[in-house]
């Protein structure tokens, strides 16, 4: 049997609002956006050359949902986004204003900053360290 994570759900507030974030700021590529039922949209967001992987956008449609915006790992990393080339990344982002709340700073699995996205869930942008199996970027 072969298996893979395909996507994972993130609660925004507003599509829109967040496909911005996510194609302008992180420079992902709007995978999909396509009308569903009811105001409801399947977006689907993804780093360039992600191999099938990204984020399925979904706006909060109660108060529960409303409720878990930017809270999804209950404060801890929620995310964590490899990268071959740490400094390009990392200066890019900071270019076009992502918000680091942490490092960057040498881990022994590999080179590391903290980032808020647009909802308050906290990221990694990690390049992984050499050979030593800590899932390299192909």
């Amino acid at each position: 049997m072969k298996q893979r994570i395909g996507l994972v759900t993130l609660v925004v507030g507003d599509y829109d609002e967040a496909i911005s974030y996510f194609t302008r700021k992180l420079g992902f590529a709007l995978v999909e956006d396509t009308p569903v039922e009811a105001g409801k949209r399947w977006v689907v967001v993804a780093p360039q050359g992600a191999g099938g992987s990204g984020l399925l956008l979904a706006k909060a449609a109660n108060e529960r949902q409303r409720q878990a915006i930017g809270a999804q790992a209950g404060g801890r990393v929620f995310l964590f986004l490899y990268t071959d080339d740490f400094q390009r990344d990392y200066a890019a982002f900071r270019e076009r204003s992502v918000v680091f709340v942490d490092g960057p700073r040498l881990e022994p699995y590999g080179t590391v900053a903290v980032f808020t996205d647009l909802c308050g869930n906290l990221w990694d942008l990690i390049e992984p360290a050499g050979s030593d199996g800590s899932a390299p970027i192909s």
